[in-house]
This record gives C-alpha cells, structure tokens and sequence, in this order.
C-alpha cells in the first residue's frame, strides 16, 4: 500500500465574515478539525491539544487585526500551521520502534525508554472525527489519522508536510495553500511533489482495515476473549506472520507470532488476568488494557491500537502511559 494518498477533489474555504461577527463560539466551532490537523502535523495528542488551544488564544488576541478579507476558517489554519511550525522548529521528529532498528527477540528485553517526545502518540477519535458527519467523509477522516499514515508524515520536513495536509487530506487549492504560506504556488506544487516521492518511497505495508466490518468484529472479540483469558495460544492464532508489536517508551519492539506468543508467557506475563475496554482510536479498533492491581481490582496499564488486515491482526501497538486514560475518557480505577 502506498502512503502517497489522494483524498479527491479540493475545496475551498467559505466562511468569510466581517470580524464583528465573530465571537468564541464561531472559533469554537472548528477546534475538531483544527486538532485533526494539528495532530498529523505533530504526531502527539497532547502536543495538538497545546497547539489548538494556542491558536485560539492568538485568535481571540487578533480579532482586531482580522478584517474579514478570508475565511474565518482559512485564518484560523494559517495561525495554526504557524503554531505547529514553531512548536517542530529544531525538533526530533516522532516515530514508532519500528522505525529504530530491526526487531529484538522475546528474551533481549533490556527495559531501555526513550522521552515521550520520541514517540508518535495515539489519539481518540472523537478528538478529531464528527462521527455524525457523512460517512464518506468521517471514513477519509479515519484513514488520514491512522497510526501508519500518521507515522509516516514525520519523515516530511515541516512545510512539506503541511503543504501535503492541506493539498491531499483538507482539499485545499493550491493558490490558497501558497497564500497561507506566504508562498508561490509553484513552491507549493514543488513541496507536494516532494511530499509524495518521500512517502512514495517508505516500505509498503498491507492494506490495514480503516472501517471494522463484521468480520473484524468478530476477529476483535475473539482477540479479546483470548487475552483476558489469556489464552496465548488461540491469541497468537489471530496474528499475521508479519505482525508487529510495540511498546513505546520502551525502544523495543517484535515480529511474528512466535515471538510475541514467547513475550506474552516470558517478560510479559504481568499481563495476565488483564481487562480490556474497547475504545475508537486513529480511525480503528483499539482498548484500554487494565493490570491487576496488587491492592484490589485493575489499574490502568496501555492503550493498545490493533491494526488488522483481512482476517488478521497485523500491528498490536501498545503504548505504556496511564496518563492517555483521561485523555481517551477511560476510569482511573477497575474494581473487582
């Protein structure tokens, strides 16, 4: 598959309006589509929260400034896109094990972490979709948030990357991309080009499931009824021969079943009796996953993303941060 997508054709903003027309709810209104956007360009949940509230600050600040001659909408992106080049100015792009080395063995696990900067974050998808939008359109939203996809835009250099978000996943037209970048449409054109050869060129993957269908469904239940029982055997059975697993902070990660069905039962046995609790996260199936808490009930552990491709899960990503369970709304505390 590659990640070079075409999400049809482009749009233009259209929501001109005098700045004495424009008050917080009308800002407001597009925090979910700012944060969708933020996130691809930064890879972290947090780090698109910071940069959206931001630009609402700048906003608010501005509206004297704003004389209504663009969009409220189109304004409102140029201040975000300065936002978020100024928070990657100088920075270590975001990335997932995979992405560090080759795989490890099972029995290699030396416990080294990297800083939560290293680490390509998930995010909700409530965070970043209207789930009652059209279905074509909240379908594309998912694909554009994928872990993969996601994954991939931090090998672009900043402005290629928002040139390539906004061209290809937001619909812009060119000569209103050059006009927020205070560039040539020829640059613009020029920066997609490059944009696409970059992301033409990453290792293909197989095509992932965005939308779980029955099949998946049933696929995912009994990927849960596996781990809870913690049955490695009929677990490993619904994993691809490829399939990848990850655990950032920790620089370490798997691939293929034998290895991960030797981690379940070596270094990481603490995961048995574990509980899962589903949730929507980068456009597909993923759970809060709770360990037994040594003083009672189960306490938040990982938020897995699983990646599946037909009948197969192929990328069990689980990252160790009980600080993403606010985040995604889940309890701080399972009892027994």
């Amino acid at each position: 598959m590659s990640l070079a997508v075409d999400f049809g054709p482009m749009a233009a903003p259209t929501d001109t309006v005098a700045n004495t027309d424009i008050d917080l709810d009308n800002l407001e209104q597009h925090r979910r589509e700012l944060t969708g956007y933020c996130y691809r360009m930064l890879g972290s949940a947090f780090e698109a929260d910071d940069a959206v509230q931001e630009t609402m600050v700048r906003a608010w600040k501005g509206l004297d400034s704003f004389e209504g001659r663009s969009a409220v909408r189109s304004w409102l992106y140029r201040i975000a896109t300065n936002v978020c080049l100024d928070m990657l100015r100088g920075r270590q792009r975001r990335a997932l094990a995979m992405d560090m080395g080759p795989a490890n063995r099972s029995d290699s696990f030396k416990g080294t972490t990297r800083p939560e900067h290293t680490w390509v974050q998930p995010i909700p998808d409530g965070r970043v979709i209207a789930e009652d939008g059209d279905p074509a359109d909240v379908a594309e939203a998912r694909e554009t948030i994928r872990l993969a996809f996601v994954t991939a835009l931090q090998h672009l250099p900043a402005r290629q990357r928002a040139v390539l978000i906004l061209r290809e996943v937001l619909r812009w037209q060119a000569s209103e991309v050059a006009e927020l970048l205070d560039t040539s449409v020829a640059s613009v054109n020029s920066s997609l080009q490059r944009a696409r050869a970059t992301l033409a060129s990453r290792p293909a993957r197989d095509d992932q499931t965005a939308v779980v269908g029955a099949d998946q469904k049933e696929l995912l239940a009994r990927y849960v009824d596996a781990f809870e029982r913690y049955d490695i055997t009929s677990l490993v059975a619904l994993l691809h021969e490829d399939a990848v697993m990850s655990m950032p902070p920790y620089a370490f990660w798997l691939k293929g079943p034998e290895e991960m069905g030797r981690w379940f039962l070596g270094t990481g046995i603490g995961c048995k009796d574990s509980r899962l609790i589903a949730v929507a996260a980068n456009g597909g199936a993923a759970f809060g996953s709770y360990r037994v808490d040594p003083t009672g009930g189960h306490s938040p552990f990982a938020i897995q993303l699983l990646e599946i491709s037909g009948d197969r899960i192929v990328g069990h990503h689980n990252f160790l941060d009980p600080g993403l369970f606010a985040f995604f709304g889940l309890p701080t505390h399972l009892p027994e």
